[in-house]
């Protein structure tokens, strides 16, 4: 069968399993809703959480990034798994014990304050949109490529996939197919990645591949002939970085920081029936994830040494159909400078003829290794399983936010369990159109934006979050104050630097010399500090709050949660 006739089966087959938990979990109340009633267990909640985790930056364009940034790219896998584990160990098991829906309302709650609760609602919607456009992106650029439709109608038709099962089965639904979600994007990444590593290094274990010799009887390195091939394009070493030690530094931590303020992951430990449930989900969850994180530089480079061998100064008459396929999409594209009939794959900006985005670099690896028909298929349905999982999530914390931190909690304290859930189902049809704006018009490729996404949950979130948990002397005032500026001054670095909005400013001009991804760092320091200096100017929080804090800190409480 062809690669079509492939991914059609195989993404039918999936998309017909999700539709079908879906309907079988579908949600009967705001609880099941909101939270999948708080009876997951913690291996289901561990698996679908490390699939609301690995997005479509993830699965998709983490690699890529990696495969033509090398070094450099390592930024992100340290940002994002260990940030996976300070919110494992940090914050989950006590928002958890808190016992609330969502972030908004935790922080609502523990400023005992409407205001606070609106200025989180508005952060929540500002993240979860950043975050849901590169999540609509992936979705568009693998079925612009699989299945032959251009991106925008890919991207309609993954909002329909989503708005089926977000919105009918809510979290419930969003978990249990989480968990099918998990199992089909893991086998997806790993069948291929095992296939080329023993294809170009006789290792069976990619991460092990990766450093072995090559087997082409050169006694060569893998990393080495890399270094080798990319030296020779006038590109820097594959294994050498550029960038500055301080803006590897605010990137990572900004990652790191940003995952910890997620309101999408965060809300998966409400899921569980335990704060001993959420701790062990989370630890499933990190094992689940470091299968992927661990293999995803082994396919950068398997991607990286396959492509420049197979394009560089080669006849582009001459290209494998795979070349042709994916320049139907515009995510690859020739321009014969020279006219000499032969693709100049190089440094050289002004000499260069091969114009690559990053995003294709794990969908077109199965293809340029030229492997069997249905593996390039099923890191389509990988790829497609990446994004629909995070785009649910991230969807639900958009509904959620709006029908439960805003109407029920601000404007109609007096809403109907029904009247909610209707209006829950409402915001996120409408929270769909909107991400589905974005992934028609994206602001950049997936990572990218998703970056951009960690930035914003660190400059707003994490230091409230942090704060109202561990300093029970934190004040509404202090709180609002550092949220408002944190992320004001994350949306205006980001707006003047990526966005070329403001008058716009070149790398040379970076504040410190950090790149808007790494200013999260920036804008969470400025929040800690506003919220601290304006905390000493004001009234200190009511007792109840106070002894609220003390409580949630005590360790012991493992058993029931209180709250919902």
């Amino acid at each position: 069968m062809s690669v079509q006739t492939w991914t059609y089966l195989l993404v039918g087959i999936t998309f017909a399993i999700y539709i079908g938990i879906a309907i079988w979990s579908r949600a009967g109340s705001t609880k099941e809703f909101y939270v999948a009633g708080g009876g997951v267990s913690p291996l289901a909640n561990g698996m679908a959480t490390a699939a609301d985790w690995m997005s479509a930056a993830s699965f998709i364009s983490m690699a890529g990034i990696i495969s033509f940034a090398g070094y450099d790219g390592s930024v992100y896998l340290m940002g994002w798994t260990g940030g996976y584990v300070l919110l494992a160990l940090l914050l989950a098991p006590y928002l958890r014990k808190f016992g609330k829906f969502t972030v908004p309302d935790f922080i609502g709650d523990r400023y005992y304050s409407k205001t606070a609760r609106i200025v989180a609602v508005i952060c929540a919607l500002i993240v979860s949109f950043t975050y849901v456009a590169g999540q609509m992106r992936g979705v568009g650029v693998v079925f612009s490529r699989f299945l032959e439709v251009d991106i925008n109608t890919g991207v309609i038709i993954g909002m329909i996939i989503v708005l089926f099962y977000a919105v009918l089965g809510g979290m419930k639904g969003i978990t249990y197919t989480q968990v099918a979600q998990y199992c089909v994007l893991i086998f997806a990444f790993m069948v291929p990645a095992i296939f080329i590593s023993i294809q170009m290094t006789g290792n069976p274990v990619p991460q092990l591949g990766m450093g072995a010799t090559v087997n082409d009887g050169s006694g060569m390195f893998l990393l080495d002939k890399l270094d080798g091939l990319s030296t020779e394009l006038g590109f820097a070493e594959y294994t050498s970085g550029s960038k500055s030690v301080i803006d590897v530094f605010a990137i990572t931590f900004a990652l790191m920081v940003g995952t910890a303020g997620l309101p999408h992951v965060i809300v998966r430990f409400f899921t569980v029936k335990r704060v001993k449930d959420a701790r062990k989900s989370a630890g499933i969850a990190l094992l689940l994830i470091a299968i992927l994180y661990t293999t995803a530089p082994a396919v950068s480079v398997f991607a990286k040494t396959n492509l420049i061998n197979t394009v560089s100064d080669k006849a582009y008459d001459s290209m494998p159909i795979w070349f042709k396929n994916w320049e139907t999409t515009g995510l690859l594209a020739f321009d014969d400078k020279n006219n000499d009939g032969k693709i100049q794959y190089v440094a050289d900006k002004e000499a260069n003829e091969l114009t690559i985005d990053n995003d294709i670099m794990v969908l077109a690896n199965p293809e340029i290794a030229d492997l069997p028909a249905w593996v390039i298929a099923l890191v389509a349905a990988g790829g497609l399983a990446a994004a629909l999982s995070t785009a649910a999530g991230l969807l639900l914390v958009i509904s959620s936010s709006i029908s439960h931190d805003l109407i029920k909690k601000v404007f109609k304290p007096n809403i109907s369990d029904k009247g909610e859930l209707w209006a829950a189902r409402i915001a996120a049809t409408v929270a769909v159109v909107i991400a589905g704006y974005f992934g028609i018009n994206p602001p950049g490729f997936v990572a990218a934006v998703v970056a951009l996404a960690f930035g914003l949950a660190a400059a707003s979130f994490f230091p409230a979050i942090v704060l109202g948990i561990f300093y029970k002397k934190m004040n509404k005032e202090g709180a609002i104050a550092g949220m408002i500026v944190g992320i004001v001054s994350m949306l205006v670095y980001m707006m003047k630097f990526k966005f070329d909005m403001f008058g716009g400013g070149t790398a040379e001009d970076w504040w410190m010399g950090i790149s808007p991804e790494g200013f999260g760092t920036v804008a969470m320091l400025l929040n800690f500090i506003v919220a601290v200096i304006v905390m000493q100017f004001t009234p200190e929080p009511p007792e109840d709050v106070q002894e609220i804090v003390e409580d949630i800190r005590i360790p012991s409480g493992a058993g029931e949660a209180t709250g919902h």
